[in-house]
């Protein structure tokens, strides 16, 4: 499993709204500049966000993104899955995908299945308010 470009961006734009917001908008050009994202790739990336209501976005003089919950309520994973469209280490395993004809012949099903059940678990263990500690903590050593 590889994270593509746009879920690491995803997370970096919501790490920024985390560590930038306290409640209010900010423009999107903002948050591409201080993450070095082209406003053109990030502009790709909102919609999934905004549709998963993850951030809300509003028009006009101050105008931009915001988060929708708290840090401490958003995993890693659910950010991820939703940029990603998933996360399953093997195509087989694709949610929406049809089953594998050999799936119950496979011996290394077993395997993959398990690998997905802690890539999963970890990234959900793992919330935004995690990340921005983390950067602070780095910051300041």
């Amino acid at each position: 499993m590889m994270i593509s470009t746009r879920g690491r961006y995803a997370l970096r734009m919501m790490v920024d709204l985390a560590q930038n917001g306290d409640g209010n908008s900010i423009a999107m050009k903002t948050v591409a500049a201080r993450q070095g994202i082209s406003l053109k790739y990030m502009e790709k990336i909102l919609p999934l966000l905004v549709e998963a209501g993850l951030v809300k976005g509003t028009h006009g003089k101050g105008g931009g993104y915001r988060l929708t919950r708290l840090p401490e309520a958003y995993s890693v994973g659910e950010i991820l899955r939703q940029a990603e469209g998933g996360l399953s280490p093997v195509s087989c395993m694709e949610i929406g995908k049809k089953p594998c004809e050999r799936s119950a012949l496979c011996p290394t099903l077993p395997l993959w299945r398990e690998l997905d059940r802690r890539i999963n678990e970890y990234l959900d263990s793992v919330t935004l308010a995690d990340l921005v500690r983390h950067a602070a903590d780095s910051a300041s050593a």
